[in-house]
């Protein structure tokens, strides 16, 4: 199997996972431009899920499963859900490259409408209403109380130098980058007080299994988890979150909240400030900021793939249908920095 040799890590499996009973059956669960995630079910029943990173076009600061791991084990004893993690292996002999194993948990991973009509409305409502419960319940963890220790100061101006290198180093060029430097210069120059706390960096309901009720049972893909402002977190979410008769890109795909019975965006704003009795008004920032990142990494990649530096594994015809969404993304962090004043 493609990413993972399959007799070593179940002799690896057997010495480090209390419980663990070979022969073991590998699953590939999740490929692509992320983590590779496997699911392993042993000869006792139970089932883990195996993290590693892809199989090539790796970033240097992408894709750390030690970064994953130490998030996830900090969590492990809170409220915040998250699979329960079992064994971590720096070896890369012996499948290729770091890795992690957790306890698989079973549920509904909100990917798309089809996931999210397999839910009864009143579900899809308790969904919408407990992600934003462990979003707070996230942010109210002081980092140094759970072992994720530092300081990590300028957590948005690190973002932003990051992220604007990335897309000058991609290729990007002509109307498109103009754009992008137009709206970081305005997010650099508005940079509003900051705070400190867990950032997840990819909080979303794609990156979690719910239960029948609704109820979040798992929170995944750490992978981009830092200290920082928590307010990054709501704005990412709720960029995301989309509206039924939201309109959307030509080519773009609905996401699963544009199923009846979820909350509306200020729903979610207004529960998170209630739950957190955090102020919020700084959040149109952070949309932007978030509007704008993602339209950085949309850039990037489509600028790769149309310069023919990444392989040809079918993916190019769907980077040129994102074009408009990049496009749209980057206009409407625009609209979001004059609608808050800052653009």
């Amino acid at each position: 199997m493609a990413g993972l040799d399959a007799a070593a890590v179940e002799a690896w499996l057997a010495g480090q996972v209390d419980g663990f009973a070979g022969p073991a059956r590998f699953t590939l669960v999740a490929g692509g431009r992320s983590n590779l995630t496997y699911r392993i079910d042993d000869a006792a029943g139970h089932a883990y899920a195996l993290r590693r990173p892809p199989l090539g076009g790796v970033l240097s600061t992408a894709h750390d499963m030690s970064r994953e791991w130490r998030f996830i084990s900090a969590m492990a004893p809170t409220a915040v859900p998250v699979a329960p993690p079992r064994a971590y292996c720096a070896d890369p002999a012996v499948t290729g490259a770091e890795f992690y194993v957790m306890d698989f948990v079973e549920g509904t991973v909100l990917a798309d409408p089809a996931a999210a009509e397999s839910l009864a409305p009143a579900a899809r409502a308790r969904a919408g209403e407990h992600v934003v419960e462990v979003l707070a319940a996230l942010h109210a963890l002081d980092p140094d109380a759970v072992g994720l220790e530092g300081s990590r100061k300028g957590f948005a101006e690190r973002q932003l130098a990051r992220w604007h290198q990335q897309i000058r180093n991609s290729g990007v060029e002509g109307a498109e980058l103009a754009l992008l430097d137009e709206i970081h210069a305005a997010l650099a120059a508005h940079v509003p007080p900051q705070t400190r706390g867990i950032v997840h960096g990819d909080f979303r309901p794609g990156n979690m299994t719910f239960g029948p009720d609704g109820t979040v049972r798992a929170v995944f893909d750490w992978e981009l988890s830092t200290l920082g402002d928590p307010m990054a977190d709501l704005g990412y979410l709720v960029s995301l979150w989309q509206e039924p008769g939201d309109e959307l890109p030509e080519g773009a795909d609905p996401g699963p909240t544009t199923v009846p019975g979820f909350p509306t965006r200020d729903e979610l704003v207004d529960r998170y400030a209630r739950t957190t009795g955090r102020d919020v008004s700084d959040l149109p920032y952070w949309i932007a900021f978030n509007r704008w990142r993602s339209a950085c990494i949309l850039a990037g990649v489509q600028a790769r793939y149309l310069a023919g530096v990444m392989a040809d594994d079918g993916y190019a015809d769907q980077v040129r249908a994102r074009v408009a969404t990049g496009r749209l993304l980057g206009e409407s962090a625009k609209e979001a920095l004059v609608a808050a004043g800052l653009g």
